[in-house]
């Protein structure tokens, strides 16, 4: 009974991942920025509806910023895109120049299958090929109806983030009076849930200094060795970092065909991966590693397979959300006597 209600959770997270994956980046958002909500409010005793409003105007200023401040440099990368991908074709035909290469002989096979297709096909009739330019409506049509899909959950996360930054603690309160029947039990469950907003303030804090952190060593690099658009490339470097394990190694792979098409030579490009993922490593394996161990005290072997599995649920997004669900489950099953074995198999 356990492992068919496990499975159906998981499948029923599957099939709501369009409510339940805004809602979880919604929750996270609010820990990050609640403590600035908390200064305005005590501090400078503004009322929590403003404050909210000041935060999340100021957030949202900031993103606009950035986006326009980058915009000539994502314009040239790009502009850059046609001449990129000539090069890196022309270098993937050197390698297969010869005549009697892996590649000719698969070409080859290829080749002699579609043939025997298209003649084992009635009256020997080819296939329809699609046309250039329907085959480009149909992926701006996708590509536009994908934008606008993003851009509508986007402004209903910035929403709900709005409204959960001016709701407090009610929250947590009604937690306590439904979930709490005694003393005791209420006692547990408001420190279990002050250990929950403390780790994910935390976290966040930390993905948030870190990444700031490796996008500034990033830019510094990436400039000293005279890489075009090193802004821009330093800003993708710090968003995908919050990828565990893949993230850095995309970021290598993008900056590496980059300087590749600017430098045409090898060593450069080597020399700019490498230093992305040292900088990546040195960061991510020292500095957060540490963090998230004092943070939540967690193995890396269940951190993995907590990051595969919601991948796996969720995709991508399942990938960037994957660690701060694990540090709240691990937090929760500290103190859930039911869960002891779960907190077990996420701890070290």
């Amino acid at each position: 009974m356990i492992v068919i209600a496990t499975l159906a959770v998981l499948f029923a997270m599957r099939e709501a991942r369009e409510f339940l994956i805004p809602l979880v980046l919604s929750i996270l958002l609010a820990y990050a920025l609640e403590p600035l909500v908390y200064t305005l409010v005590r501090r400078a005793r503004v009322p929590r509806p403003i404050s909210a409003t000041l935060v999340m105007v100021a957030l949202v200023a900031a993103l606009v910023f950035g986006t326009f401040s980058l915009q000539n440099q994502v314009g040239a990368i790009v502009d850059s895109l046609p001449q990129t991908v000539q090069k890196v074709t022309r270098t993937v035909h050197g390698f297969a120049a010869d005549k009697g290469s892996f590649l000719d002989r698969l070409r080859a096979a290829g080749a002699a299958l579609d043939k025997g297709g298209s003649q084992g096909r009635p009256g020997n009739q080819a296939p329809a090929i699609e046309r250039p330019s329907e085959k480009l409506e149909s992926m701006l049509l996708a590509g536009s109806m994908g934008a606008a899909s993003g851009l509508g959950q986007g402004v209903m996360v910035l929403f709900l983030v709005f409204f959960l930054l001016c709701s407090g603690d009610i929250f947590k309160r009604k937690f306590i009076k439904v979930c709490g029947h005694t003393i005791s039990e209420k006692k547990i469950n408001v420190h279990m849930i002050d250990e929950i907003n403390r780790s994910i303030r935390m976290y966040m804090a930390m993905m948030v200094v870190t990444n700031i952190l490796l996008a500034l060593c990033s830019w510094l690099a990436f400039r000293l060795i005279g890489l075009d658009n090193a802004g821009t490339w330093a800003v993708v470097a710090g968003a995908l970092h919050i990828v565990p394990y893949f993230g850095p190694l995309l970021v290598a792979v993008f900056t590496g065909i980059a300087a590749v098409v600017q430098f045409g030579e090898l060593g450069p490009a080597l020399a700019v991966a490498g230093v992305s993922l040292l900088i990546a490593s040195l960061i991510g394996m020292v500095v957060q590693t540490w963090m998230t161990g004092r943070i939540a005290r967690m193995n890396p072997v269940a951190v993995f397979i907590m990051l595969l599995l919601f991948t796996w649920v969720w995709g991508i997004w399942g990938t960037l959300l994957s660690v701060p669900i694990a540090v709240i489950v691990k937090v929760v099953a500290d103190h859930v006597e039911g869960l002891h074995g779960v907190a077990e198999f996420l701890g070290e």
